[in-house]
């Protein structure tokens, strides 16, 4: 049986690797790295980075080409589901390609494997291909914490819940009952889009990197700010990835 590390490798900075992600690199055979194009050649170099500076031992890498997700439209799960049908037909191709029975493949997923990732989704679909597959799973440091620990913050308020959501689910407003929300995966800005009301904000991008941008303040005051300096960023590195609070201020 082929056996896969799925390793959380944290937000972006190569001393996020915690001691338990260092040691399963070290038994892989072989690390499979994405690629998802020039545009984000920054987030493959950062994983040959964290691979040339912790693999102690002769490793062989490949290289996983990822296919560019269709626009979203009405039908946003069907979208997600035909692109991640595809992924796993590229893993699929590959694990039986280049790992042998008995081998260990690694997977370096970006943060943490279980919050707002699919790489656990997807080897699900090829092990239910057929493969004789198994898997181990060693988390990593989230965006999530990162952002609370650059606004040193923490990301609940005493005795109360902490939701985290989508920018898609936000479009539709501050959920009720909510008094702190992380908002991922969000485009399109929905912050900018919703009532601001006594909301402040703590937004983050690049975080762990040299790239690293932080603001934050009432929801009304520096929405505009941050998306013209998300812009920017955007365009002048081909990509972003961020992440934010919204926090209800307090009476």
């Amino acid at each position: 049986m082929r056996k896969l590390l799925i390793v959380g490798i944290g937000a972006g900075d190569p001393d996020h690797m915690t001691v338990q992600a260092i040691r399963a690199l070290n038994r892989a055979d072989v690390v499979f790295l994405p690629d998802k194009g020039e545009e984000k050649a920054a987030l493959r170099h950062l994983r040959e980075e964290i691979c040339a500076r912790f693999i102690e031992k002769p490793c062989k890498t490949v290289t996983v080409e990822t296919p560019q997700r269709a626009p979203a439209a009405s039908d946003y799960r069907g979208v997600v589901d035909d692109w991640h049908a595809r992924i796993a037909e590229n893993y699929e191709r590959l694990f039986r390609a280049e790992l042998a029975e008995g081998q260990h493949g690694a997977l370096l997923v970006w943060g943490d494997p279980a919050l707002y990732d699919s790489t656990l989704r997807i080897v699900e679909r090829v092990r239910a291909s057929g493969l004789a597959l198994d898997w181990e799973v060693i988390p990593g440091i989230s965006s999530v914490q990162v952002l609370a620990a650059r606004h040193r913050i923490a990301l609940n308020r005493i005795g109360e819940p902490v939701m985290i959501t989508t920018g898609r689910k936000l479009a539709a407003g501050f959920p009720a009952g909510q008094d702190s929300v992380v908002v991922m995966l969000d485009g399109e800005q929905a912050f900018a889009r919703i009532a601001p009301g006594d909301l402040d904000i703590y937004w983050g991008a690049y975080l762990g990197t040299p790239d690293e941008i932080l603001i934050a303040g009432r929801l009304a005051d520096v929405a505009g700010e941050i998306e013209q300096v998300r812009a920017q960023a955007r365009q002048r590195h081909g990509w972003i990835m961020d992440t934010y609070l919204l926090r209800r201020r307090e009476a």
